[in-house]
């Protein structure tokens, strides 16, 4: 079994859990409408706590998966990216981002900042599952449905979407390799241009200067030449 084998078996796993129920927590039925109007306005608040719980389970869910159990076991990695990895004799080591997604919270984004050179093995896959209680406000969590993409490519369109210089920069991490695991870097960098409409033409003529828009990762040699001039205030 290779790395790609322990991805592909661990989405057809996890994609069969739509329509499953995590007897995590159990919020009861409301006994009167106005508890119900209350529970709808503060529900949102169980987010971060299913959530949290819903991606424990999901890596004892796989391990209870006997496809894996003579190549190694899948562990969970808190703090760490990704949030769990298949540690044993398959390499690289193959990981999931696991993210639990409650329709009814308050936040409806991810932060997703890893460098595309993480992924340069498409070893790491994002495993999306949506989920709510069974009843709507209360209930135990079930899981709507589960989506599960490549790291890479979520990588990959991020940047493409955001680098478009000189408006957006996405600068790659530094080489931190000799470094501590605790100081390493891995996340790209954002940065808003923040000058004024003549500034902006002065770097514009900058940037066009170079011919072909530079990709991404081919920026931080020619960036020196404006970077302090420009983008001096950011958001």
């Amino acid at each position: 079994m290779n790395t790609a084998d322990v991805i592909r078996l661990a989405s057809e796993y996890l994609v069969n859990l739509s329509g499953h129920t995590f007897d995590v927590l159990d919020v009861s039925k409301p006994v009167t409408v106005n508890a119900a109007v209350n529970l709808a306005k503060v529900i949102s608040k169980l987010s971060p706590l299913l959530g949290n719980l819903i991606e424990f389970n999901t890596v004892e869910f796989l391990n209870k998966q006997d496809d894996f159990a003579e190549f190694g076991t899948w562990q969970r990695q808190d703090p760490g990216f990704p949030d769990a990895i298949f540690v044993g004799n398959v390499q690289p080591t193959p990981g999931l981002e696991i993210k639990a997604w409650f329709p009814l919270a308050t936040e409806i984004t991810a932060r997703f900042k890893d460098s595309q050179n993480h992924f340069q093995f498409d070893q790491t896959h994002v495993a999306i599952l949506a989920w709510l209680p069974e009843k709507i406000i209360y209930g135990k969590p079930r899981i709507l449905d589960v989506c599960i993409v490549s790291g890479l490519s979520v990588a990959l369109a991020r940047d493409t979407h955001y680098h478009n210089p000189p408006d957006y920069l996405v600068l790659e991490p530094e080489d931190t390799t000799q470094r501590t695991a605790n100081l390493q870097q891995t996340n790209t960098n954002g940065y808003k241009f923040q000058g004024s409409a003549s500034e902006f033409l002065e770097a514009q003529t900058i940037v066009d200067s170079w011919g072909l828009k530079p990709k991404f990762t081919s920026l931080l040699g020619n960036i020196s030449t404006f970077y302090g001039n420009y983008f001096s205030r950011l958001l």
